[in-house]
Protein backbone atom coordinates (compact mmCIF):
# COMPACT_ATOMS: atom_id res chain seq x y z
CA UNK A 1 0.00 0.00 0.00
CA UNK A 2 1.47 3.38 -0.74
CA UNK A 3 1.02 6.07 1.94
CA UNK A 4 2.45 9.04 -0.15
CA UNK A 5 2.27 10.43 -3.40
CA UNK A 6 6.08 10.20 -3.77
CA UNK A 7 6.33 6.74 -2.96
CA UNK A 8 8.11 4.05 -4.63
CA UNK A 9 6.27 0.28 -4.69
CA UNK A 10 9.08 -1.94 -2.16
CA UNK A 11 7.83 -5.62 -2.73
CA UNK A 12 10.22 -8.92 -2.21
CA UNK A 13 11.41 -9.36 -5.78
CA UNK A 14 12.92 -5.23 -5.31
CA UNK A 15 14.89 -5.76 -2.10
CA UNK A 16 15.93 -9.50 -3.53
CA UNK A 17 17.57 -7.80 -6.04
CA UNK A 18 19.11 -5.07 -3.85
CA UNK A 19 20.72 -7.43 -2.25
CA UNK A 20 22.17 -9.67 -4.97
CA UNK A 21 23.38 -6.47 -6.15
CA UNK A 22 25.56 -5.05 -2.89
CA UNK A 23 25.03 -7.99 -0.72
CA UNK A 24 25.24 -11.03 -2.41
CA UNK A 25 26.33 -13.04 0.47
CA UNK A 26 23.02 -12.43 2.04
CA UNK A 27 20.98 -12.77 -1.22
CA UNK A 28 20.17 -16.61 -0.60
CA UNK A 29 18.92 -16.10 2.74
CA UNK A 30 15.09 -15.91 3.54
CA UNK A 31 13.12 -13.00 2.98
CA UNK A 32 10.32 -12.00 4.53
CA UNK A 33 7.92 -9.12 5.65
CA UNK A 34 8.36 -7.91 8.96
CA UNK A 35 6.06 -4.83 9.17
CA UNK A 36 5.58 -1.30 7.40
CA UNK A 37 5.71 2.00 9.20
CA UNK A 38 4.63 5.27 7.69
CA UNK A 39 7.94 5.99 6.71
CA UNK A 40 9.81 2.26 6.08
CA UNK A 41 9.04 -1.05 4.91
CA UNK A 42 11.49 -3.88 6.74
CA UNK A 43 11.97 -7.35 6.06
CA UNK A 44 13.39 -9.97 7.74
CA UNK A 45 16.72 -11.35 6.34
CA UNK A 46 17.92 -14.81 7.70
CA UNK A 47 17.44 -15.28 11.35
CA UNK A 48 19.97 -12.39 12.18
CA UNK A 49 19.07 -9.30 10.14
CA UNK A 50 16.48 -6.75 9.30
CA UNK A 51 16.43 -4.86 5.93
CA UNK A 52 15.05 -1.14 6.26
CA UNK A 53 13.98 0.63 3.46
CA UNK A 54 11.99 4.48 3.30
CA UNK A 55 9.28 4.94 1.56
CA UNK A 56 9.95 8.36 0.39
CA UNK A 57 13.43 10.42 0.31
CA UNK A 58 12.67 11.98 3.55
CA UNK A 59 12.75 8.81 4.65
CA UNK A 60 15.97 8.09 3.16
CA UNK A 61 17.35 10.79 4.76
CA UNK A 62 15.99 9.09 8.30
CA UNK A 63 18.04 6.20 7.18
CA UNK A 64 21.30 7.86 6.68
CA UNK A 65 21.10 9.82 10.10
CA UNK A 66 20.37 5.87 11.78
CA UNK A 67 23.63 4.92 10.62
CA UNK A 68 25.55 8.06 11.16
CA UNK A 69 24.28 8.06 14.50
CA UNK A 70 23.39 4.97 15.99
CA UNK A 71 26.78 3.21 16.39
CA UNK A 72 27.67 6.37 18.30
CA UNK A 73 24.58 6.18 20.59
CA UNK A 74 24.29 2.41 21.13
CA UNK A 75 27.47 2.63 23.45
CA UNK A 76 25.43 5.58 25.76
CA UNK A 77 22.31 3.76 26.20
CA UNK A 78 20.90 1.68 28.35
CA UNK A 79 18.97 -0.72 26.06
CA UNK A 80 19.62 -2.22 22.81
CA UNK A 81 18.90 -0.03 19.74
CA UNK A 82 19.62 -1.12 15.91
CA UNK A 83 23.11 -2.06 14.78
CA UNK A 84 23.23 -0.97 11.33
CA UNK A 85 25.48 -3.68 9.49
CA UNK A 86 25.30 -2.05 5.94
CA UNK A 87 24.35 1.26 4.33
CA UNK A 88 23.03 0.28 0.63
CA UNK A 89 23.51 2.85 -2.17
CA UNK A 90 20.69 3.98 -4.46
CA UNK A 91 19.60 2.54 -7.92
CA UNK A 92 17.67 3.18 -10.81
CA UNK A 93 15.16 0.90 -9.27
CA UNK A 94 15.25 2.01 -5.64
CA UNK A 95 16.35 5.55 -5.96
CA UNK A 96 17.14 6.16 -2.10
CA UNK A 97 19.59 5.15 0.83
CA UNK A 98 18.54 1.94 2.82
CA UNK A 99 19.73 -0.29 5.92
CA UNK A 100 20.56 -3.87 6.87
CA UNK A 101 20.31 -3.91 11.04
CA UNK A 102 20.99 -6.78 13.07
CA UNK A 103 17.45 -8.15 14.38
CA UNK A 104 16.73 -7.94 17.90
CA UNK A 105 14.17 -10.18 19.38
CA UNK A 106 11.03 -8.51 21.08
CA UNK A 107 7.79 -7.94 20.90
CA UNK A 108 5.85 -4.52 20.56
CA UNK A 109 4.45 -2.94 23.68
CA UNK A 110 1.27 -4.13 24.71
CA UNK A 111 -1.18 -5.24 27.31
CA UNK A 112 -0.49 -9.37 25.96
CA UNK A 113 3.43 -8.48 26.33
CA UNK A 114 3.97 -6.15 29.23
CA UNK A 115 3.41 -7.24 32.67
CA UNK A 116 3.96 -4.62 34.43
CA UNK A 117 2.75 -1.54 33.07
CA UNK A 118 4.08 0.72 36.08
CA UNK A 119 7.73 -0.85 35.71
CA UNK A 120 7.75 -0.27 32.24
CA UNK A 121 7.08 3.49 32.44
CA UNK A 122 9.59 3.78 35.03
CA UNK A 123 12.18 1.58 32.53
CA UNK A 124 11.37 4.06 29.55
CA UNK A 125 11.65 7.26 31.59
CA UNK A 126 15.30 5.86 32.41
CA UNK A 127 15.58 5.18 29.23
CA UNK A 128 15.15 8.86 28.11
CA UNK A 129 17.01 10.12 31.04
CA UNK A 130 19.94 8.68 29.94
CA UNK A 131 19.07 9.89 26.19
CA UNK A 132 18.71 13.51 26.95
CA UNK A 133 21.74 13.18 29.03
CA UNK A 134 24.30 11.90 26.57
CA UNK A 135 26.33 14.77 25.20
CA UNK A 136 25.47 16.66 22.13
CA UNK A 137 29.31 15.76 20.23
CA UNK A 138 28.92 19.50 18.87
CA UNK A 139 25.80 19.00 17.14
CA UNK A 140 23.00 21.83 17.35
CA UNK A 141 19.85 21.98 15.59
CA UNK A 142 20.29 22.38 12.59
CA UNK A 143 20.41 19.80 9.19
CA UNK A 144 18.70 16.54 9.41
CA UNK A 145 18.74 16.82 12.99
CA UNK A 146 16.66 19.87 13.23
CA UNK A 147 13.16 18.31 13.35
CA UNK A 148 9.59 20.23 13.88
CA UNK A 149 8.64 18.14 16.69
CA UNK A 150 12.18 19.46 19.08
CA UNK A 151 10.91 22.72 18.34
CA UNK A 152 8.22 25.31 19.98
CA UNK A 153 4.53 24.50 19.53
CA UNK A 154 3.55 27.87 18.48
CA UNK A 155 5.04 27.44 14.63
CA UNK A 156 2.41 24.80 14.63
CA UNK A 157 -0.72 26.42 15.34
CA UNK A 158 -1.85 27.21 11.61
CA UNK A 159 -1.74 23.55 10.52
CA UNK A 160 -2.87 21.80 13.93
CA UNK A 161 -5.93 24.24 13.57
CA UNK A 162 -6.29 23.15 10.15
CA UNK A 163 -6.04 19.32 11.16
CA UNK A 164 -8.57 20.04 14.12
CA UNK A 165 -11.02 21.39 12.01
CA UNK A 166 -10.74 18.80 9.38
CA UNK A 167 -11.18 15.84 12.17
CA UNK A 168 -14.37 17.99 13.35
CA UNK A 169 -16.17 17.42 10.19
CA UNK A 170 -14.48 13.58 10.02
CA UNK A 171 -14.17 12.33 13.34
CA UNK A 172 -16.46 14.52 15.43
CA UNK A 173 -18.93 12.19 16.40
CA UNK A 174 -17.19 10.23 18.06
CA UNK A 175 -14.37 12.46 19.53
CA UNK A 176 -15.10 15.82 21.75
CA UNK A 177 -12.87 17.72 19.15
CA UNK A 178 -13.66 21.39 21.33
CA UNK A 179 -11.70 20.13 24.28
CA UNK A 180 -8.84 18.48 22.45
CA UNK A 181 -8.55 22.19 20.74
CA UNK A 182 -9.10 23.64 23.96
CA UNK A 183 -6.32 21.50 25.54
CA UNK A 184 -3.71 22.75 22.37
CA UNK A 185 -4.83 26.25 23.14
CA UNK A 186 -3.87 26.15 26.94
CA UNK A 187 -0.86 24.82 25.89
CA UNK A 188 0.02 27.58 23.44
CA UNK A 189 -0.79 30.04 26.18
CA UNK A 190 2.16 28.77 28.52
CA UNK A 191 5.67 30.26 28.25
CA UNK A 192 7.55 28.29 25.62
CA UNK A 193 10.15 25.46 27.32
CA UNK A 194 13.79 27.03 28.14
CA UNK A 195 15.14 24.17 28.75
CA UNK A 196 18.86 22.98 27.12
CA UNK A 197 18.74 21.05 24.11
CA UNK A 198 19.12 17.61 24.17
CA UNK A 199 19.01 14.64 22.09
CA UNK A 200 15.38 13.14 21.33
CA UNK A 201 14.15 9.88 19.96
CA UNK A 202 10.90 11.57 18.59
CA UNK A 203 8.35 8.61 17.86
CA UNK A 204 8.44 6.89 21.10
CA UNK A 205 5.14 4.79 20.13
CA UNK A 206 4.73 0.97 21.26
CA UNK A 207 5.67 0.06 18.18
CA UNK A 208 8.91 0.70 18.30
CA UNK A 209 9.50 -0.36 22.20
CA UNK A 210 10.19 -4.01 22.37
CA UNK A 211 9.46 -6.12 24.65
CA UNK A 212 11.12 -9.46 26.69
CA UNK A 213 9.81 -11.34 29.41
CA UNK A 214 7.49 -8.69 29.98
CA UNK A 215 9.83 -5.84 30.27
CA UNK A 216 11.18 -3.30 27.97
CA UNK A 217 14.24 -4.68 26.04
CA UNK A 218 15.43 -2.31 23.02
CA UNK A 219 13.90 0.61 21.75
CA UNK A 220 13.89 1.06 17.51
CA UNK A 221 13.58 3.45 14.68
CA UNK A 222 15.38 6.19 15.50
CA UNK A 223 14.37 7.81 11.95
CA UNK A 224 12.83 10.67 13.92
CA UNK A 225 16.13 11.29 15.75
CA UNK A 226 17.03 15.11 16.84
CA UNK A 227 18.36 17.58 18.68
CA UNK A 228 15.76 20.08 20.41
CA UNK A 229 13.64 20.42 23.31
CA UNK A 230 12.24 17.62 25.61
CA UNK A 231 8.24 18.23 25.45
CA UNK A 232 7.52 16.60 22.72
CA UNK A 233 9.70 13.86 23.70
CA UNK A 234 6.49 12.75 26.86
CA UNK A 235 3.91 13.07 23.96
CA UNK A 236 3.56 8.89 23.30
CA UNK A 237 3.41 8.24 27.04
CA UNK A 238 -0.13 8.95 26.07
CA UNK A 239 -0.16 5.72 23.67
CA UNK A 240 0.55 3.76 26.73
CA UNK A 241 -2.04 2.49 29.95
CA UNK A 242 -2.66 5.31 32.63
CA UNK A 243 -0.35 3.54 35.36
CA UNK A 244 2.77 3.30 32.71
CA UNK A 245 1.94 6.69 31.63
CA UNK A 246 1.94 8.44 35.66
CA UNK A 247 5.02 6.63 36.18
CA UNK A 248 6.42 7.67 33.56
CA UNK A 249 6.05 11.21 34.61
CA UNK A 250 7.17 10.61 38.44
CA UNK A 251 10.16 8.92 37.30
CA UNK A 252 10.85 11.91 35.34
CA UNK A 253 9.27 14.93 37.70
CA UNK A 254 7.42 16.21 35.19
CA UNK A 255 5.97 19.43 36.15
CA UNK A 256 2.26 20.84 34.91
CA UNK A 257 3.70 22.88 32.41
CA UNK A 258 5.79 20.37 31.22
CA UNK A 259 3.40 17.75 30.84
CA UNK A 260 0.37 20.17 29.37
CA UNK A 261 3.01 21.41 26.59
CA UNK A 262 4.08 17.19 25.87
CA UNK A 263 0.48 16.82 25.91
CA UNK A 264 -0.51 19.17 23.08
CA UNK A 265 2.14 17.66 21.72
CA UNK A 266 0.80 14.45 21.49
CA UNK A 267 -2.83 16.21 20.11
CA UNK A 268 -1.11 17.74 17.59
CA UNK A 269 0.83 14.44 15.75
CA UNK A 270 -2.34 12.47 16.22
CA UNK A 271 -5.09 14.82 14.64
CA UNK A 272 -2.27 15.34 11.78
CA UNK A 273 -1.89 11.47 11.52
CA UNK A 274 -5.95 11.15 11.08
CA UNK A 275 -6.03 14.20 8.91
CA UNK A 276 -3.23 12.75 6.56
CA UNK A 277 -3.72 8.80 6.21
CA UNK A 278 -7.44 8.61 6.62
CA UNK A 279 -7.82 7.37 3.52
CA UNK A 280 -4.69 5.44 3.28
CA UNK A 281 -3.83 3.70 6.35
CA UNK A 282 -6.39 2.81 8.60
CA UNK A 283 -4.48 1.30 11.35
CA UNK A 284 -2.21 4.21 12.36
CA UNK A 285 -5.38 6.28 12.28
CA UNK A 286 -6.90 3.77 14.33
CA UNK A 287 -3.77 4.26 17.06
CA UNK A 288 -4.35 8.65 16.45
CA UNK A 289 -7.83 8.18 17.55
CA UNK A 290 -6.66 5.72 20.55
CA UNK A 291 -4.71 8.50 21.85
CA UNK A 292 -6.65 11.30 21.87
CA UNK A 293 -9.31 8.70 23.79
CA UNK A 294 -6.71 8.80 26.58
CA UNK A 295 -5.76 12.33 26.53
CA UNK A 296 -10.05 13.31 26.60
CA UNK A 297 -10.09 10.45 29.19
CA UNK A 298 -6.99 11.78 31.45
CA UNK A 299 -9.37 15.35 31.47
CA UNK A 300 -12.66 14.34 32.31
CA UNK A 301 -12.28 11.26 34.31
CA UNK A 302 -13.97 8.59 32.59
Amino acid sequence: MRLHRDEVAIDEALVGSLLEAQCPEWAGLPLSPAGAGTDNVMYRLGDELLIRLPRTAGGGRSVRKEQKWLPRLAPLLPCPVPEPVHAGTPTDAFPHVWSVHRWIDGEEAGPDTVGDWAAFGADLAAVVRELHGVDLMGETRSGDLNWYRGGGLRPCDSWVTEHLDDCRSTVGAELDIETLERLWRDALALPESSGAHVWLHGDLKPTNLLVREGRLHAVIDFGCLSIGLRDAEHAAVWDLPPRARQSYRDALDLDDPTWVRARAWAIAVAVGGISYYRHTYPAFVTECRTRLRAILADVTGC
